[in-house]
């Protein structure tokens, strides 16, 4: 016989403003316990010095996951030039410093270099894992490895605002994997003057904006009570990237087993196309229109 799982059954989103000194785990951990839910997990970590959008995933919602995770995301952030350290961040040992400082239009200048498809190497301090270990687990132990470059898509690095000769502010948008703290490393690197973040926060992830998430300690004040289930987001706005289509009364009989089921046309909706399929107001399934079905990979059970 099955083990029951132990807390709710609660199904969506909490996006959380997460603030700096905490682990993106830890506030799954706050969210878990605080409603009392069965499964939670998040879509991007963000380090525990990084604020921002981390939208946390409950039940059902953890099967969006990959969709949050491969859409945009913004991220404004402070260089403090002059400087590199081993963590690429303020946190870290300084490993080199230089008196050299570009001007506005050198730096500029410098960022279409990081904008499109690029390569980048991660920071040494991050969770990429090197034959099975961790890469911080090594750098922590002074262990000498390198990190394979992997592609990234910036889609924006813009200057917002130079704040003295060694700070500058500023914003990028980007998809999945990318490394603010390895763009302000390779900016210094290009510039000639090293460099590292000082902060980083996540304006926006997917469809979800900073300022509209839940504070720690509004989950704290709130933990075990119905009013914290009131930030609880519907399960399909993490596929907003997706379109929708409705399914027909003998199409969501099939498609909650598991087998292709008949579908609505919809506007904009071609053949192969991945879409999302709801049945009386609830998400069904997500999977490929493919004349007049959906074909499902991925099955809720709400």
């Amino acid at each position: 016989m099955a083990r029951r799982k132990k807390g709710r059954e609660v199904h969506g989103w909490l996006v959380v403003d997460k603030p700096a000194g905490i682990t993106s785990t830890s506030v799954v951990n706050k969210v878990r316990w605080a409603l009392n839910a069965q499964k939670a997990g998040h879509a991007g970590t963000l380090d525990p010095e990084a604020t921002g959008v981390l939208a946390v995933a409950l039940g059902e919602a953890t099967k969006t996951v990959p969709y949050i995770t491969d859409a945009l995301k913004s991220y404004r952030f402070s260089v403090r030039l002059g400087q590199s350290t081993n963590t690429d961040d303020a946190e870290g040992e300084v490993l080199s410093e230089s008196d050299s400082r570009p001007t506005d239009a050198e730096i500029e200048a410098a960022l279409p270099q990081f904008v499109g498809d690029i390569m980048q190497v991660p920071p040494k301090f991050s969770a990429v894992k090197i034959d099975g270990e961790r890469a911080y687990k090594l750098a922590r132990a002074d262990e000498a490895f390198e990190i394979a470059s992997r592609p990234l898509f910036v889609d924006e690095l813009t200057l917002i605002e130079r704040v003295d000769a060694d700070h500058v502010i500023l914003e990028m948008v980007c998809g999945k994997g990318g490394y603010v703290r390895a763009i302000a490393r390779d900016l210094g690197e290009v510039l000639g003057c090293f460099g590292h973040v000082q902060w980083l926060r996540r304006n926006w992830s997917g469809p979800w904006d900073a300022e509209d998430g839940i504070t720690v300690d509004t989950i704290d004040k709130l933990a075990k009570t119905e009013a914290l289930d009131a930030y609880i987001r519907p399960v399909e706005e993490g596929l907003s990237d997706l379109e929708e289509v409705r399914c027909t009364p003998e199409g969501a009989v099939r498609l909650k087993n598991g087998n292709p089921g008949m579908v609505y046309p919809a506007d904009g909706v071609e053949y192969g196309d991945e879409v999302w399929a709801s049945f009386e107001g609830k998400p069904l399934a997500v999977g490929r229109y493919m004349g007049g079905e959906l074909h499902p990979s991925r099955v809720f059970n709400l």
